[in-house]
């Protein structure tokens, strides 16, 4: 049996998170990408080959519902005409799963929830379906760093599973090894940005050009961001002692006050 994988990138992901944290309730949506088999053969010297079958798929775009239950009623039917107006201009086609954010909630799906994921698993007619779910855990005292928790799951013979997820971002911490090209994102303005600065990084025979350049903004990048963390690390932590320092100017204010007649 197919092992499943969730491949997203790191921008589709911070817009769920930035759309989770900025928003006053539970949001949900549908999900759209594409689901794809993939073979990988593996040599060794025991065994001529081993083939190992991969099934990935590859988050491309969300689309957020305006309420919750906006595609579906009490008891979990799916309502596909709600779902055709939510994808607007998309394919019915392109929809891989939908997701939901839950606060403080555990990283565990509800009953109506694996409801709801297999009767739209029957109203689009595709078997292969995922269902993601993030949770904030946890946030500093100021609100300035929130933790956010992220699952995915599918679902084999109604039997629920966990599957990994992995965020492709500008640096990857995986081996080096034969990388595949991520499937081609369906979204129009994609398309339009992509096509326009195409020329500044790919030559007419498609090779990239100035790989170089592109490496080193990536490392400036980085030291930016490590500067910024740094900034943000000593801001907390005067903020920390200043709220210290309160407490004990309080405290002695208190204690002042016993003291008087």
């Amino acid at each position: 049996m197919a092992e499943p994988t969730v491949r997203v990138s790191g921008i589709v992901l911070s817009s769920l998170v930035f759309q989770h944290v900025n928003g006053d309730s539970d949001v949900e949506g549908l999900i759209l990408g594409e689901s794809k088999f993939e073979e990988q053969i593996t040599i060794s010297d025991s065994q001529a080959d081993n083939i190992h079958i991969e099934e990935v798929y590859n988050i491309q775009k969300h689309i957020s519902c305006l309420k919750l239950n906006e595609f579906y009623d009490a008891v979990g039917d799916v309502n596909i005409d709600a779902v055709k107006k939510i994808l607007a201009d998309n394919k019915e086609e392109d929809v891989i799963g939908w997701y939901r954010q839950r606060r403080n909630s555990e990283q565990q799906m509800t009953f109506r929830e694996k409801v709801v994921h297999e009767k739209l698993k029957t109203s689009l007619c595709n078997p292969h379906m995922i269902f993601v779910l993030l949770t904030p855990s946890r946030s500093t005292p100021t609100g300035s760093t929130h933790k956010m928790e992220y699952a995915a799951f599918t679902s084999r013979s109604r039997l629920f599973v966990n599957i990994p997820v992995l965020v492709s971002n500008l640096g990857l911490l995986e081996s080096p090894a034969y990388w595949k090209a991520s499937a081609p994102c369906s979204a129009g303005g994609y398309r339009l940005a992509t096509s326009r600065y195409s020329s500044n990084f790919f030559s007419s025979n498609g090779l990239l050009r100035d790989v170089n350049d592109v490496n080193a903004m990536s490392d400036a990048v980085q030291e930016e961001l490590q500067r910024a963390c740094r900034k943000l690390e000593e801001s907390e932590r005067l903020v920390e002692s200043l709220q210290n320092d309160v407490l004990t100017l309080r405290r002695k204010i208190r204690e002042k006050k016993s003291e008087e007649p």
